[in-house]
C-alpha cells in the first residue's frame, strides 16, 4: 500500500465549445503534473466543453464532437499521470454529466452526477439523466471518490463513496460566483468530511461564461476539518497537493492558502473578469461608452479600463442643451484620471432634426417623456454606429435599481453588448466607486488613485433629459427604494412584510408595479455580471405578460 500519493489540481478557465483549446489546456496542466511527480492530475467539472454549456449540449454533432476528443486527449495522456475530467457522457440516446478517469491510453472509468441541481441559474434536469451512485476509482492502489458538484451538497453520495472503500474525497465543481458564496462551500464541505472521516479535495472552475464568472477558490480539507490548502480566488492556477498515510489514514500536507479578499474586492473583480472574459472569448478587443458625467457611466469606464487597459476603452460623451457644465467637466476628469480616449459628440442637430420630422405628427400635443427618450435613443443610436465603425463593442451602463423599475430607455440607453454593472444596486455602485478610488492590485490594468471624483459621488443623481431634472423626481431616494428592491427581489418578500420593516405600502406598490411592468426591457437587456443569487437572467424568470399584483 502506497504511503504518499499526489494529486495535481487544475484550477484553469475553460471556453464554452473549444473542445481543442480546453483538451490543449488540460495537456498542459499534465505536464506539470508529470514534472510534479503527481500520480493524478484533476480537472473540474464539464471542463472539456466548458460550462454552462446550456442548451449546445443537446447537439448530437457536439456531443459526437466532444467524445472523440475525450478518446484523444486520453491517447495524449497515457504516459503520466492519470487524469480525471469533466465531459458529457451519450449512454445509449441518455446524456450524463460525466467524470472520466483516463489512463493506460484509454477511459478506465466513469462517474455520472446523480444530483442535478435545478435552481439558480442551473437547469440540468432539461439536459442530463441523473446517474446512479459510482463508488470509487483506484489510481496506483488509492481509491477515490468523485462526487460531482451538486453531490457533495448532499451527504448521501460522499456517504456512499467512503462506505465503498474511497480514502480521499475528489469534488470536481462548475461553482459560479455570488457575494459570500464561499463561506456556504466551505461549511458543507467541512460536513462531508465530518460525516465520512474522509480528507477532500473541491476542485473548482475560473472564468468567465456569459453572464457567470467561476471564482476557482479550490481547497483542501484533512479529515480533521482542517484547511489545508487554499487557492486562490479569479486566477488560474496549477497546485499539487501532497497527501500522506498514516494510522489514521491520509492527511494532506499543509500547502498554501490563500488569504481570500472582502466581498467588495471580490465583487468588483468578478466584473472585471466577467468583462474581460467576455470580451476575449466573443473575439472583441475593445470597448466604448456614453461616458455622462454620472456614477454609473464613471464606474463602468473604470471596470472596462481595469479589465482591457485604457488604450482598448473609448468614452464618447453626447451632450443636449439639458447637459450641464458640471457633467461635461466630470465625465472629462474620469477619462482624464483613467487615460482612456474621450469624444464629444452633440446629439443637438440630430434631435432638431427628429423633432421636425415628428412635429406634424405631435402638433398640439403636450411634450413628456416621448421627448427625453428621443435623446436618448438619438444617444444609442450615434453609439451604435460608433460600435459597428470602430469594431468596439458599447456597454451599457444601467445599475440594478434602474433595471428593476425600467429607469432606463429601450433601445436607447439599454442598447449595448454587456453591462458590467447589471447586479450592483445604485447604493453600491456609489460604494463600489469610494472602494476603486481607495485601493488598487496588480489585476487592474487602470491606474490607481482617485479616478472618479468626489463630486461625481457625492451630486444628486440626474438623467439631465429635461431642466432640472433628478432621479428623485421619478423614483424614492436610492437608499429607501434599495432597501424595498432587496426585499422584494433578492428575499421574495411579500408587500406586507416589506412595510412592516417601515416602509410606506403605497411606494411598495408603486415599485412592486414597476419591477412586473419593466419585465419586457429585461428581456431585451444585455447580460451582465452576476453577483447575487437574484440576478435578472436566469436566476429570476417572471412572465412578461402577468397581471397578478401582491395584495397583502
Amino acid at each position: 500500500m502506497p504511503d504518499q500519493f499526489r494529486i495535481t489540481l487544475a484550477q484553469l478557465n475553460p471556453v464554452v465549445g473549444d473542445l481543442s483549446g480546453n483538451a490543449a489546456k488540460a495537456m498542459v496542466a499534465h505536464r506539470q503534473a508529470a514534472i510534479d511527480k503527481a500520480d493524478l492530475l484533476a480537472l473540474p467539472e464539464m471542463f472539456l466543453t466548458g460550462y454552462q454549456t446550456q442548451d449546445l449540449i443537446l447537439k448530437p454533432a457536439f456531443q459526437a464532437d466532444a467524445a472523440a476528443q475525450l478518446a484523444q486527449l486520453a491517447k495524449e495522456c497515457a504516459a503520466g499521470p492519470a487524469m480525471v475530467i469533466g465531459g458529457p457522457l451519450n449512454d445509449n440516446g441518455l446524456l450524463y454529466n460525466a467524470y472520466f478517469l483516463l489512463q493506460d491510453g484509454k477511459i478506465n472509468v466513469v462517474a455520472r452526477k446523480h444530483h442535478l441541481p435545478n435552481e439558480d441559474v442551473f437547469d440540468e434536469h432539461r439536459l442530463f439523466e441523473s446517474g446512479p451512485i459510482s463508488g470509487p476509482f483506484n489510481v496506483n492502489g488509492v481509491r477515490i471518490g468523485a462526487p460531482v458538484c451538486e453531490d457533495a451538497w448532499h451527504s448521501d453520495v460522499a456517504e456512499t463513496m467512503a462506505e465503498t472503500g474511497a480514502e480521499i474525497l475528489l469534488i470536481p465543481n462548475g461553482s459560479p460566483y455570488r457575494r459570500n458564496k464561499h463561506d456556504l462551500r466551505v461549511g458543507l464541505m467541512v460536513s462531508r468530511v465530518i460525516e465520512t472521516g474522509l480528507p477532500l479535495v473541491y476542485l473548482n472552475m475560473v472564468g468567465g461564461q456569459d453572464d457567470q464568472v467561476f471564482d476557482g477558490a479550490t481547497f483542501v480539507l484533512n479529515a480533521s476539518g482542517d484547511l489545508a490548502v487554499q487557492m486562490p480566488v479569479f486566477e488560474e492556477n496549477i497546485t499539487t497537493v501532497e497527501f500522506g498515510r498514516d494510522k489514521d489514514g491520509w492527511q494532506a500536507v499543509q500547502g498554501a492558502r490563500d488569504l481570500h479578499a472582502n466581498e467588495w474586492e471580490q465583487d468588483y473583480r468578478c466584473m472585471v473578469m466577467a468583462l474581460r472574459d467576455y470580451m476575449a472569448k466573443t473575439g472583441f478587443e475593445k470597448v466604448l461608452l456614453g461616458l455622462s458625467g454620472g456614477i454609473d457611466s464613471a464606474i463602468v469606464a473604470t471596470i472596462a479600463v481595469d479589465a482591457l487597459g485604457p488604450q482598448n476603452v473609448r468614452c464618447v460623451m453626447l451632450p443636449s442643451e439639458y447637459t450641464s457644465q458640471e457633467s461635461l467637466d466630470d465625465a472629462s476628469s474620469v477619462a482624464k484620471a483613467l487615460g482612456c480616449e474621450l469624444n464629444t459628440v452633440s446629439i443637438a442637430t440630430g434631435r432638431a432634426a427628429i423633432t421636425e420630422t415628428l412635429a406634424p405628427l405631435f402638433d398640439g400635443m403636450k411634450v413628456d417623456v416621448t421627448e427625453e427618450n428621443i435623446q436618448s435613443r438619438l444617444r444609442g443610436l450615434l453609439l451604435m454606429a460608433m460600435s459597428n465603425k470602430f469594431g468596439a463593442m458599447l456597454l451599457t451602463t444601467g445599475n440594478k435599481s434602474e433595471v428593476a423599475v425600467g429607469y432606463a430607455t429601450i433601445y436607447g440607453d439599454m442598447a449595448g453588448g454587456f453591462n458590467p454593472i447589471k447586479d450592483l444596486y445604485k447604493t453600491r455602485v456609489f460604494e463600489t466607486c469610494r472602494w476603486r478610488n481607495k485601493n488598487h492590485f496588480d489585476w487592474m490594468m487602470g491606474p490607481a488613485g482617485q479616478v472618479v471624483s468626489p463630486n461625481i459621488i457625492d451630486k444628486p443623481p440626474t438623467a439631465e433629459l429635461r431642466d432640472n431634472q433628478k432621479d428623485s423626481d421619478s423614483l424614492p431616494e436610492y437608499p429607501v427604494l434599495d432597501d424595498i428592491l432587496e426585499a422584494l427581489i433578492d428575499h421574495d418578500k411579500s408587500v406586507a412584510e416589506v412595510v412592516a420593516m417601515g416602509h410606506d405600502r403605497a411606494i411598495v406598490k408603486r415599485v412592486e408595479n414597476l419591477i412586473h411592468i419593466s419585465e419586457h426591457k429585461r428581456f431585451q437587456s444585455a447580460p451582465g455580471t452576476r453577483l447575487t443569487l437574484k440576478a435578472f437572467w436566469l436566476d429570476r424568470r417572471y412572465p412578461i405578460v402577468n397581471r397578478w399584483r401582491d395584495g397583502t
